[in-house]
């Protein structure tokens, strides 16, 4: 891997955490709106279930057009925007391709649920970035403040 070093300021550990606490929350509204809605609609107008596989399938679906879209727009979901953090390509500082939101999006899944191996992994990285961001060649950067607004 080459030297991922952008000029803005990489974000800190608790920060980026918080953030994702934050958009844990949020994550549940999108679910109701792209996934359960659907499924009580479905349910209740043809009398049925999707399979497993494919119920688990439409909520991948929903959560990554929730990130791709907000990623590729401005680098930022809307917790993101209330913590003042944006994803940006770790050798340019521009916002992240379309291959490289995907990459993220499909590389945060193991690395959260991997009893969170990509995010303790972030202790260990000389920049503490997040495994996924490694390898999708993205890093995590801290916005700088409005006047008036505290980091």
């Amino acid at each position: 891997m080459t030297d991922l070093r952008p000029t803005a300021e990489l974000a800190g550990l608790r920060r980026r955490l918080a953030c994702m606490l934050y958009e844990a929350l949020l994550l549940l509204g999108v679910c109701a709106l792209g996934w359960l809605l659907p499924q009580v609609i479905l349910g209740m107008a043809a009398g049925m279930q999707l399979p497993g596989w494919l119920s688990w399938l439409q909520l991948m679906v929903v959560l990554g057009i929730y990130f791709l879209v907000l990623w590729r727009r401005n680098g930022q979901t809307l917790a993101m925007q209330t913590w003042q953090l944006q994803i940006v390509d770790a050798r340019t500082g521009r916002l992240p391709n379309t291959a490289q939101c995907l990459a993220r999006y499909l590389l945060g899944w193991p690395s959260i649920l991997f009893c969170g191996a990509g995010i303790i992994w972030s202790l260990f990285d000389r920049d503490h970035q997040f495994l996924h961001d490694r390898f999708a060649g993205t890093c995590v950067v801290l916005l700088p403040g409005r006047p008036g607004q505290s980091r």
